[in-house]
């Protein structure tokens, strides 16, 4: 990886949080895939998906690389009667970041972020974050508000319940 810094990187700089970045294959295809590569644990790689719920707000969702999201708790949690994935060509100008390297920290706007309950059982979790596919970050799990950073580029987080 060159030394240029993705946001994401700046901005934990920023916050003092340590992190570890590594590079991948932009060829593989899914999470589990590129947790292999990089001899992480599929359960420890979480990938962020982005939602739009009936009321038109958007939501993000970070579920282990090998599980996949169960809408129907997903739209309970979030107070919404109905949620459903975004469509991928509103990904980049809705967030900056692009299919496949989509993180949950330095979006264009600040969104109500959930995180798998799972998250806890590990020290570390890892998660991919680029506009370009390769790059992914590794780090301890964090809480991170708004109202602790004046960053305008930090979103709520709740670890909630199962969301597969």
């Amino acid at each position: 990886m060159k030394n240029d810094k993705t946001n994401v990187m700046r901005l934990l700089d920023e916050w003092g949080i340590e992190y570890e970045h590594f590079a991948y294959n932009p060829e593989l295809v899914n999470a589990v895939e590129v947790a292999k590569a990089c001899k992480q644990e599929p359960e420890a790689v979480f990938k962020t998906l982005v939602t739009v719920g009936k009321t038109g707000e958007h939501y993000v969702f970070m579920i282990p690389s090998n599980g996949e999201l169960d809408l129907k708790k997903a739209a309970k949690i979030a107070g919404e009667k109905a949620i459903e994935m975004i469509p991928q060509k509103q990904l980049l100008p809705l967030t900056g970041y692009i299919h496949g390297g989509c993180s949950p920290i330095g979006m264009k706007k600040q969104f109500k972020t959930f995180t798998d309950e799972t998250v806890i059982l590990f020290d570390k979790i890892c998660f991919l974050s680029s506009l370009v596919k390769s790059f992914g970050l590794t780090l301890k799990y964090f809480c991170h508000t708004p109202s602790t950073s004046k960053s305008s580029h930090s979103s709520e987080m709740y670890i909630s319940i199962t969301l597969l």
